[in-house]
């Protein structure tokens, strides 16, 4: 039985074309260098910040803003001086008596108090010892304090010890870093360069891809009228409002991407089946030569949609494609389809050379129709598959 769609599952298709433009990929000095990808390039980047000597010209000042976010969490007769710290790298925390080693990302140390940092993707100590980082940084009687530094905070991963430690994510503390900033017009007008790489660092790591044009979101202020979602703006607070209609659309939109993928697979199994019981002797009957040796589907990832007919040489292989890999052999042949309907079944003919294809042409038989079963007096697929191969 097929799910009973959701109001939202109409937002959802209602909101991915202005979606799907806004979050493109736009221009990103970290997203071009592929910088961020590894906890030890973020780790150096914060590194770089947290040092007082810094050629980001900052001074203490993003010292300041992370002790003070690490002190809101602690309690106030264990608040932590906000600066005069010196800053380590790759710390090893283990004692003599361990075998190997493990390693803190960062560590801020002073004579009073310490700050060891675990620096991941995730809110997860991954293997780390929370009661070795805390030792380590409590050597010489100082107060020490273990800080996992994160991009997503996902509690239920604390476990191990790291639920007692000190969670702060990248949003929280780059915001923060973010406003400072753009609140100092002298260090912007004096260090161009470090204002362009903070700039790039809090749009990478906490903004993502802009939304591109008004136009953009004037479509999706009428995409949220016209699915009945509108009432959402007048609630409050806003930020609230805004995190409940995401965590509600990601939900969906995750339900109907799986629906979607089992779609994709069902229509394959019918139109393999089709192929293997109707439309290769359809074409065989036909073909003087070059008859039909297999029904195939050997293929993965984006190429995954398509059932083959292979053929001996000299002739070439034919190919039923729809969904995804018509999209991608569409972009990719001289001579694509020009205004595609994806919601049809595309027969493409291999190249000469064997590497890709050489033609593509669009049926109007549709995906649905393929599901429902078509009958066996259906020649649609046939005549095109036959007119790749006059062609």
């Amino acid at each position: 039985m097929p799910a009973i769609a959701s109001p939202l599952d109409h937002v959802v298709t209602s909101l991915v074309p202005s979606l799907s433009r806004s979050l493109a990929e736009q221009f990103n000095v970290f997203r071009v260098m592929r910088h961020g990808t590894h906890e030890k390039q973020l780790s150096n980047v914060f590194a770089w910040l947290l040092s007082i000597d810094g050629t980001h010209n900052l001074g203490d000042a993003f010292q300041q803003l992370f002790v003070e976010h690490v002190n809101r969490q602690i309690p106030p007769e264990s608040q932590l001086p906000t600066t005069g710290y010196r800053v380590a790298q790759e710390i090893n925390t283990s004692g003599p008596e361990d075998l190997g080693g493990d390693i803190a990302d960062i560590m801020l140390s002073s004579e009073r108090a310490s700050i060891v940092v675990e620096n991941y993707e995730w809110s997860d100590g991954h293997g780390h010892g929370y009661e070795r980082y805390l030792a380590h940084g409590a050597s010489g009687g100082r107060q020490s304090v273990v800080v996992l530094l994160c991009v997503r905070h996902v509690s239920h991963l604390l476990t191990g010890g790291w639920e007692n430690a000190v969670v702060v994510t990248y949003a929280e503390l780059l915001e923060k870093l973010h406003r400072h900033v753009v609140s100092d017009g002298a260090w912007r007008r004096q260090h161009p360069r470090q204002d362009f790489f903070i700039s790039e660092l809090v749009q990478n790591f906490t903004k993502g891809p802009g939304v591109v044009s008004d136009e953009d979101q004037i479509m999706f202020i009428k995409a949220m009228c016209d699915t009945g979602e509108s009432a959402r703006y007048g609630q409050r607070p806003l930020d609230a409002a805004a995190q409940e209609f995401a965590d509600l659309l990601a939900l969906h939109a995750r339900r109907q991407f799986e629906e979607g993928r089992k779609m994709l697979a069902a229509v394959k199994r019918a139109l393999r089946a089709y192929t293997e019981g109707i439309l290769a002797g359809q074409v065989d009957e036909t073909l003087s030569a070059g008859h039909i040796t297999a029904v195939r589907t050997p293929f993965r990832g984006q190429w995954e949609w398509c059932v083959a007919l292979t053929r001996p040489d000299p002739h070439p292989n034919l190919y039923l494609e729809f969904g995804p890999t018509a999209v991608a052999e569409n972009a990719l042949v001289a001579d694509p389809v020009i205004d595609p309907d994806y919601s049809k079944i595309f027969v493409t003919r291999q190249a000469s050379s064997g590497d890709g294809i050489d033609r593509i042409g669009q049926t109007d038989v549709g995906l649905g129709e393929v599901l429902a079963g078509l009958s066996d007096g259906d020649l649609r697929l046939q005549d095109a598959v036959l007119a790749l191969t006059a062609a």
